[in-house]
């Protein structure tokens, strides 16, 4: 029988190229996004676009009832909906820091916590959490997301024991550093103000590496790593993705 798989955060970037990788390779797809918009894919009879705010309980409900509702279903559940913010710390307003946690934290439990009941009483299921190459090294100026991708890393790590003994598999998908998406320009006016002046001569150099940085991720580069990850029977936690994020990875265990 045809998979299906639900993905968070579609609207571009990693969670769009997941979505037609996954389509290519004949599974059905329910491309979940805040703002549904039938030109960002072609036509297809697998492909399912739903409305989804993963900070809105309702919003999560209603989604998931459409995806049933459309194949049956939800055999794996990527949550790659994220926001970012990029700025030193002492000038991130709190309020700003619990946005991030809400989306990239509180979010992805609400999105797994709301698929697991089918999950258990199905006896299968994957669920692959995408994070972020700054959990496998210290990075300066995200340190509020970090700290979003972090409480996710060790909440994966925790959930994959709990719910072996159900054969539902957790993973940990790892991006690099991806210049092709929309990372700054979703920010918008959450980093307005982040860089003071104090700041502004270490941020440019911090921006000035990074500008001349070869070696980065693109977005195949996870969908490939989703992929593997979805399809892994080898008890595999951490999938990093792209050259960067491997080799950070590699770095690490070093």
């Amino acid at each position: 029988m045809t998979k299906t798989i639900l993905i968070t955060g579609t609207s571009s970037g990693y969670g769009k190229a997941t979505a037609q990788y996954f389509l290519q390779r004949g599974w059905n797809v329910v491309a979940a996004m805040r703002r549904p918009d039938p030109a960002l894919f072609a036509p297809s009879d697998r492909l399912k676009l739903v409305a989804l705010d993963v900070t809105d309980a309702a919003s999560i409900d209603r989604a998931l009832a459409e995806a049933v509702a459309a194949f049956g279903a939800i055999d794996v559940l990527v949550n790659n909906a994220g926001i970012g913010a990029l700025g030193a710390f002492e000038a991130t307003p709190m309020a700003t820091v619990r946005e991030l946690f809400e989306t990239n934290t509180f979010g992805v439990m609400a999105m797994t916590q709301a698929v697991l009941p089918q999950f258990r009483e199905r006896r299968s299921g994957v669920i692959v959490n995408v994070t972020s190459s700054v959990t496998l090294a210290r990075m300066p100026l995200v340190a509020p997301y970090t700290a979003t991708k972090m409480a996710i890393a060790g909440f994966t790590a925790s959930l994959a024991l709990e719910l072996e003994d159900f054969n539902v598999k957790v993973k940990i998908v790892e991006p690099g550093y991806g210049p092709t998406t929309r990372f700054t320009s979703n920010g918008g006016q959450r980093m307005d103000g982040l860089i003071p002046e104090p700041y502004a001569p270490f941020a440019q150099r911090i921006f000035a590496a990074f500008a001349q940085t070869t070696v980065v991720t693109t977005e195949h580069d996870v969908a490939a790593g989703v992929w593997r990850a979805v399809n892994d029977e080898s008890g595999q936690l951490h999938f990093p993705a792209g050259p960067d994020a491997v080799a950070l990875s590699q770095a690490r265990l070093v």
